[in-house]
């Protein structure tokens, strides 16, 4: 993962996030579900992005002083913009490096740990950051997201696809890490599926929301004769636009 790449996209196109985010709203929802009847006190927000899943912890948990982090400036910007509220500090940092003071209740993150160079050997300090009987809850996506404009790419011009999902962390190196660190776990992947009306509004989603990392809008694919060739081969294969996200949901209390 090259993280100056990926904070590069994620600021360039901040403006444009929240517009085509719908996937990663519907993690948000499922994950806030997870936080359970739970009171917490200290939260620590990983990879807030504009501040959408950050506003919803806000909500539950409108006394709770929450930390929230993430990579992209521009990001941060407008999340402060959305939250001007007391209890929620806003913090510009690669949270997979930085060091916190620790005692948190909760730390919690929505689609952020695919990013990170080891996801394994940050759970493990996320688990020295926690407090006794602290929770850890947190979705990602899984490699098989965006299986089939992979696909097509690769049927359509004979080689390796360059969509960054393909290196996201399995599914059950993720499950054996956290069953390792913490006492009580809760795990499950689900599949959702969009329907974009052409390959261009699927390019434009992940493009805008930073989805493909610095993979899937790469300099040099997307040339109109390319484009044609892609969405033809897509349809044939798939009958439709059709796009997968492969979602990890996990809960570990330590």
């Amino acid at each position: 993962m090259d993280k100056n790449k990926i904070s590069r996209n994620f600021s360039s196109y901040a403006g444009y996030y929240d517009k085509y985010c719908t996937i990663q709203n519907l993690c948000a929802s499922k994950l806030i579900d997870k936080t359970g009847p739970n009171r917490f006190a200290k939260i620590l927000d990983i990879g807030c992005g504009t501040g959408n899943y950050t506003r919803k912890l806000k909500d539950k948990y409108p006394d709770a002083k929450i930390k929230a982090v993430d990579i992209s400036r521009k990001m941060v910007e407008i999340a402060r913009e959305k939250l001007k509220c007391d209890g929620v500090e806003f913090v510009v940092s690669d949270a997979e490096t930085s060091h916190f003071e620790g005692g948190f209740d909760l730390i919690t993150s929505n689609v952020c740990f695919q990013w990170f160079e080891n996801p394994g050997m940050a759970l493990s300090k996320y688990k020295g950051l926690l407090g006794g009987a602290g929770v850890i809850l947190f979705s990602m996506f899984g490699p098989l997201t965006f299986n089939e404009l992979s696909k097509s790419i690769e049927a359509s011009f004979v080689g390796d696809s360059p969509i960054i999902s393909r290196n996201f962390t399995e599914y059950a190196e993720i499950e054996r890490v956290t069953k390792r660190l913490f006492r009580k776990v809760e795990c499950e992947q689900e599949i959702f599926e969009e329907r974009p009306a052409s390959l261009q509004e699927l390019l434009k989603k992940i493009k805008y929301t930073g989805s493909g990392g610095n993979g899937a809008t790469r300099k040099g694919l997307w040339t109109p004769r390319a484009m044609n060739l892609l969405e033809e081969t897509y349809r044939k294969m798939f009958k439709e636009i059709v796009v997968t996200y492969q979602v990890f949901f996990f809960k570990g209390v330590k």
